[in-house]
């Protein structure tokens, strides 16, 4: 019997993916969490061998909980389920260490063996979206460059950044040139949504 963990923020969706997956004589679903923080606990609870995990739930974000989850308890195989198949997200979830991506538009027949595979060993990941990933490249942004987008991003100002991540002004000003000569932006708006639509932020 393989274990599963499912972290997905919306109810009817953790309810439909938990419905299904119980119809197989193979797989049983133990632990159903809406948020990213209750990942690990729940994880380090009920011990699953396999946790598919949403990219995109409040408080810690999914490829964070990943990452997180990796660290506490790396037997668990984790497989990325999204609704946001992007290039970036792909690289960013196997540095997490997830073994999986899966698409919420694949079949229940693909997500079911990408399940069983990941349990006995393999990798899985959405086809076409490993050819995007290729073609698009690694994310062009320094750790730092993609801090100081994601604030831009959420409205904070140049002063409100060098304030939450211990930089000058100056220096926040700096990588918000950078990320948007990367992008090929013309403001940092507009860099942070280029990013997003990447997945790199």
């Amino acid at each position: 019997m393989i274990r599963i963990l499912l972290a997905d923020d919306q109810a009817l969706v953790r309810g439909a993916l938990a419905a299904l997956l119980d119809l197989e004589p193979d797989l049983e679903v133990v632990a159903s969490v809406a948020t990213g923080d209750a990942v690990v606990p729940a994880a380090l609870s009920v011990r699953p061998d396999v946790a598919l995990i949403d990219v995109q739930m409040p408080g810690l974000d999914g490829l964070a909980a990943a990452a997180a989850l990796h660290r506490a308890r790396p037997e668990t195989r984790i497989v990325i389920l999204t609704t946001f198949g992007r290039p970036g997200y792909l690289a960013r979830a196997m540095a997490a260490g997830a073994v999986g991506f899966v698409v919420k538009d694949a079949t229940p027949e693909y997500l079911i063996d990408a399940i069983q595979r990941v349990h006995s060993g393999l990798r899985v990941v959405d086809p076409g979206l490993a050819a995007e990933s290729l073609a698009a490249g690694a994310s062009p942004l320094t750790a730092r460059e993609r801090d100081v987008l994601v604030a831009a991003a959420q409205g904070a100002t140049v002063r409100d950044i060098a304030r939450g991540l211990h930089l000058s002004e100056g220096t926040v000003r700096n990588h918000l040139s950078a990320a948007i000569g990367k992008t090929g932006a013309r403001t940092s708006a507009e860099a942070a949504r280029l990013a997003e639509t990447n997945g790199w932020l």
